[in-house]
């Protein structure tokens, strides 16, 4: 562990030519997502703290809205977005594919996802579901939540019929009988739950990779003076849900137009937001989980999963910007 982290201070000091490089420029314009599995993007983009201060500085700010992680990848990778909210683990998978990303911040640890069966499902573990059809997004925490979810009981993807479909799609197919399991996410898994009464068939906090906010690494290098002003209206917007946790779930339940008790189980049984600095912590879990990626064939075969992780976790920028 001390051997890495020297090696990735010693990264951060190859890296700060660029960083002297890019002093005085500026972007023509900043885009960055918002989602409705980022509560802090919702925020922001309610309050418009972060567009004040850009448009102070002359840089118009465009919001887009991610349905997934797989949607803020392809953003992300087509250069339509310069920050993007996704999964850890969706992150990683999309790296190690070619998308030139790091992820500088972490928004949250959430438990965003499991496997959801209709109330009168006769399933009753996940060895129950060899041979049925389960809808997941792929490129998502979901779709390899459930990857890792049916390795604990020996059955592969091989081992089930996977139906692709959006998450609000998903949801949809679950509850109109057309799917026997879905790969859920909040707040739509939430409202499933709690409106369709919904049951979780598989939970496992574990298996949910943190919620990483993404910049190209092109815009990284040439803007780090945005990307940390990013960060520190990100930090605005972590404590002021922390402080105010009620009036944020209403924020998110108007966004995902779902109802407020759907919005607060989300928020305060399901959110962490308590270590938003990437680290040790972070590495870790990215670690413990790539073997799915390997096991699953989603990587090109001997893919340096170790270095691509040591690659996306970017721990520079947050430091000194996080508050207790």
């Amino acid at each position: 562990m001390q051997r890495r982290h020297l090696l990735q201070a010693a990264a951060a000091g190859l890296a700060a030519p660029a960083f002297v490089h890019a002093a005085g420029e500026k972007p023509r314009e900043l885009r960055l997502d918002f989602a409705t599995y980022s509560p802090s993007s919702l925020v922001l983009k309610r309050f418009g703290w972060l567009d004040e201060e850009f448009k102070q500085r002359g840089i118009p700010v465009k919001w887009v809205q991610s349905a997934g992680s797989n949607r803020a990848l392809e953003y992300l990778a087509g250069n339509s977005i310069d920050i993007g909210s996704t999964a850890g683990l969706a992150a990683l998978l999309a790296k190690t594919n070619g998308n030139p990303i790091r992820a500088p911040y972490i928004f949250s640890r959430p438990e965003w996802t499991a496997l959801v069966v209709p109330k009168d499902s006769p399933i009753k573990t996940l060895a129950d579901l060899r041979g049925k059809k389960i809808a997941a997004t792929k490129g998502t925490d979901p779709y390899l939540f459930l990857l890792r979810s049916l390795h604990t009981v020996g059955l592969k993807r091989s081992d089930i019929e996977h139906v692709s479909l959006q998450h609000a799609d998903g949801r949809a197919a679950l509850e109109q009988g057309r799917v026997d399991a879905w790969a859920g996410l909040d707040p739509l898994m939430a409202a499933s739950e709690l409106n369709g009464g919904s049951r979780l068939l598989y939970r496992n906090v574990a298996f949910n990779t943190y919620g990483f906010l993404n910049v190209r690494d092109e815009f990284i290098e040439r803007y780090p003076e945005e990307v940390r002003r990013v960060i520190g209206h990100y930090e605005r917007a972590r404590q002021w849900i922390r402080a105010n946790t009620t009036e944020a779930a209403k924020i998110l339940a108007e966004e995902a137009k779902v109802d407020l008790t759907v919005a607060l189980l989300q928020l305060k049984l399901r959110t962490d937001l308590s270590n938003p600095q990437p680290g040790a912590e972070h590495i870790q879990a990215l670690q413990a989980a790539a073997p799915i990626l390997v096991d699953e064939a989603l990587v090109k075969p001997g893919a340096d999963l170790r270095k691509v992780i040591d690659a996306l976790v970017d721990t520079r920028f947050a430091n000194g910007l996080i508050q207790a």
